[in-house]
């Protein structure tokens, strides 16, 4: 339980009304009860709040507190923001029991820090080194020379492969999967795919061919801060590591193939897959399904919309949209004509010609 004046406190907002109110949860106007903090962020959310039994709110610059039946408001200026705030203080994470499980196995050569807490049937290998205060959950497993900084959250079955590096305050969401081998093989004479490319779609002699694994043996190196969502993959590099800087968010589902360098404080959203060997600079935020070809360079704050496919480099600071990505004026100026086609197709065939704004004035 906690003050409604501590809350104000510790996100920065001004509070209204009786602070000593208890709160215990966070929940939609209509669905607040006593205990909990409605967020009522804007008009359209507090039409709702007469549904539900909430004393106090989190409202926009401005409202009238009293009118909407409330005891207390706390008001803020970036609502998101202390959103962010307001859940971390009500999320006790995981429950993770202090000390090792018994049905855990270390390896004797593993150095545990201060505090660290590992979870049942999980599994950690030689030579790994583990940080103070991290919680590593039930059936995760590490592979040899690990190293995970302090205060670590690897949830449940999460996998982390040999020879990774992995900065302070890492979190991993379930099914994440951490230095596996990446997508890289050769055969024995000229592939198809290799003549392809040479020519721009003409594989020559078509013949059976097999491929043989280049092995990897770069592992993968994470900065601090950095999270990765559930069943998200980042392959280990072939001779050099995979590279996550520093502040990086990966949702679920996100795809990092081998000898990718992404830079600081990007963020990916679902079903991202980035093609190996491709460089990504600071800040850059992909939306869901983007897909990026490998052995290019995109700049530093690069956006890309959902579902929108990087096929050559990016200079810094272009907004992308759309297959192959163009600018998305661009590409908002090329949706409209495709719109625009079946009836310009239906004119055409009417027998109407087209008339351009220039002929019209002559």
């Amino acid at each position: 339980m906690l003050k409604l004046a501590d809350i104000a406190e510790a996100l920065g907002s001004h509070l209204h009304g009786d602070g000593d109110i208890t709160i215990s949860g966070a929940a939609e106007p209509a669905d607040a009860g006593p205990e909990d903090l409605a967020l009522a962020m804007a008009p359209a959310y507090a039409d709702r709040l007469g549904e539900g039994d909430a004393r106090a709110a989190i409202l926009w610059e401005g409202a009238d507190w009293r009118a909407l039946g409330l005891e207390a408001a706390l008001f803020v200026t970036r609502p998101r923001l202390a959103l962010a705030g307001l859940t971390r203080m009500l999320d006790p994470g995981p429950v993770i029991g202090t000390g090792v499980h018994p049905t855990a196995v270390i390896d004797p050569a593993a150095q545990l820090g201060e505090g660290v807490a590992i979870g049942p049937f999980a599994v950690i290998g030689s030579a790994v080194r583990i940080g103070s205060g991290a919680r590593i959950g039930a059936h995760v497993s590490i592979g040899a020379n690990v190293s995970i900084g302090a205060d670590a959250l690897l949830h449940p079955g999460v996998r982390i492969g040999r020879n990774v590096t992995i900065g302070d305050r890492f979190i991993a969401q379930s099914g994440a999967a951490i230095g596996g081998d990446g997508l890289s093989f050769v055969t024995p004479e000229k592939s198809g795919v290799e003549a392809a490319r040479e020519s721009m779609g003409d594989q020559g002699e078509i013949r059976a061919q097999s491929w043989t694994r280049i092995h990897s043996l770069g592992g993968v190196v994470i900065g601090d801060d950095v999270e990765i969502g559930a069943n998200a993959c980042v392959d280990a590099g072939t001779i050099r590591p995979t590279r996550i800087d520093t502040g990086t968010k990966i949702d679920n589902l996100v795809h990092i193939a081998h000898n990718v360098e992404i830079g600081r404080h990007c963020l990916m959203a679902a079903l991202v897959g980035v093609a190996g060997s491709t460089k990504i600079g600071d800040r850059c935020v992909f939306g869901g399904q983007v897909g990026v070809v490998d052995n290019i360079f995109v700049g530093d704050d690069v956006i890309a919309s959902g579902g929108t496919k990087i096929l050559s480099n990016v200079p810094a600071g272009r907004v992308l949209m759309g297959y192959p990505a163009v600018k998305m004026e661009q590409h908002v100026d090329m949706y409209k004509a495709l719109r625009r086609l079946p009836r310009i197709l239906a004119d055409l065939r009417g027998g109407k010609k087209p008339v351009s704004p220039a002929s019209k004035s002559d």
